[in-house]
Formats: structure tokens, C-alpha cells, sequence
């Protein structure tokens, strides 16, 4: 890749002379092409005032189909359809140099992309990965082997929707909302009912029928210290405290 960008530069260097003199040469075929236009109009109008002076003086018959402008007047029209062609010509060479620069170095983003979109893929995954709260750790809780195994799952799942999350951003760098597919067998969880992402807290209820939360959903930006109760299972202990 390094190599292709030292080769698109060498030769992007040398774009702007080479351009400079396609221009150049346009400019001055334009001044020629306004030079012949300007004689040829006023050889043209000098001698139709001619034709005209003839016509009244009777040495020249009325009939327009016979009257044409002399082989000097035509050859002026005919080089001034010469080098407007040729400026025409000039100017399609510069665009399509111009074009060819711009299709390679549209490759060149297309594969730096995707190579960027796979590093972020691994590093995100990896990332969702380490992150995932882990089990044996949550303020002394023993757990059981099935809530293990949901915790493991959870983080599957988990490193799972981050992936694609990060391929849904590469598919849409622009931002916009995309209706993308969702699996029906993917589990949910939190108050909002939809499956896990981001960071997450669980609830040290026991009997919790959610148990994982997403931090947004209830008003955390960081893991809490010490144990934590969901919304629901917090009031629950209020109300059988005041009992």
C-alpha cells in the first residue's frame, strides 16, 4: 500500500506542468480562433455590402441562391472549425488525465477502507470482549453454574452486536439511521427489551427476572461499586423495608 501511495505521488507531482501546458496551448489557440472569427466576420459583412451595391447597380442577378462568399471567406470558416476542434480535443486529454488520477486514488481509498474496517472489526470485538462484566467479581455474590452460563452467553451475544455494530458503521459512515435485520433467536435483556450492547451492569437480585441492564437505560455512565439494584427490584426492597 505504502508503495502505491510513493508511485500516485511521483506521478500526481508532475500533474500541474503537465496541465499548465495543455492550457496553455488552449489559450493560444482560442486567441487565433478570435483573430480568424473577427476577420472572417468582417470579410463576410464586406461582402455582402458588395452583393448589395451590385444587386442596386444591376451587375449582380437578385437571385440569392447564386450568390456565395468568396473561397477566401470559406477557408477562413473552415481553419477556425479546425482549431475549435482541436481545443476540444486539448480539453478532453486534460480530463481524462485528471479522470485517471482520480479512479486510482479511488481504488487506493477503496482498499485502505477495507482494511481499516476489518482492523476496527477485530479491535472492537476484542474490546466488546474483555469488557463484559464478569461474573466472578460482582460484590461477593456466589453464582450458580446456570447463571454462568448465561453470563457467558451474554457475552457472546455481546461481542457478537459489536461487530455489528462497527459493520453497520463501515456500511453507512454517514450516520443515517438503517433499519438493519435483527436475529429473533438473539436473547433480550434491560428495561428496553432489546439485546446487549455497549456496557452493562446486572442486578444483584438474585430473583431478578432481567438481571442485565444497559448503563444508558438506567442512569449509569460507570460500573457501580458495592452492589446494585435494578429500578423494579430496588423498589421491592423499599416497600418490604417499610413493612
Amino acid at each position: 500500500m505504502s508503495f502505491f501511495i510513493d508511485e500516485f505521488q511521483a506521478d500526481l507531482e508532475a500533474l500541474p506542468n503537465i496541465l499548465q501546458k495543455k492550457y496553455a496551448l488552449m489559450r493560444d489557440l482560442d486567441k487565433s480562433l478570435q483573430e480568424i472569427v473577427r476577420q472572417n466576420e468582417q470579410r463576410c459583412e464586406q461582402e455582402i455590402e458588395d452583393s448589395k451595391r451590385g444587386v442596386r447597380a444591376g451587375n449582380i442577378t437578385p437571385d440569392t441562391s447564386l450568390i456565395r462568399f468568396s473561397d477566401e471567406a470559406l477557408d477562413e470558416q473552415k481553419h477556425s472549425i479546425r482549431i475549435a476542434d482541436e481545443k476540444v480535443a486539448l480539453a478532453i486529454q486534460a480530463y481524462d488525465l485528471v479522470d485517471s488520477y482520480i479512479q486510482q486514488l479511488d481504488q487506493y481509498l477503496k482498499k485502505s477502507g477495507e482494511e481499516l474496517r476489518r482492523v476496527e472489526r477485530e479491535n472492537t470485538v476484542a474490546n466488546a470482549t474483555s469488557q463484559i462484566p464478569d461474573g466472578t467479581t460482582k460484590s461477593g455474590r456466589s453464582e450458580s453454574g446456570r447463571e454462568r452460563k448465561n453470563k457467558t452467553r451474554l457475552a457472546t451475544a455481546a461481542a457478537s452486536s459489536a461487530a455489528t455494530e462497527v459493520a453497520a458503521t463501515a456500511a453507512n459512515p454517514t450516520g443515517m439511521e438503517l433499519d438493519l435485520p435483527v436475529d429473533p433467536n438473539e436473547p433480550t435483556y434491560c428495561l428496553c427489551n432489546q439485546v446487549s450492547y455497549g456496557e452493562m451492569v446486572a442486578c444483584d437480585n438474585p430473583a431478578c427476572k432481567i438481571e442485565w441492564f444497559h448503563f444508558g437505560c438506567v442512569g449509569l455512565k460507570e460500573q457501580p461499586k458495592g452492589k446494585w439494584y435494578c429500578p423494579d427490584c430496588a423498589a421491592l426492597r423499599n416497600r418490604r423495608k417499610g413493612k
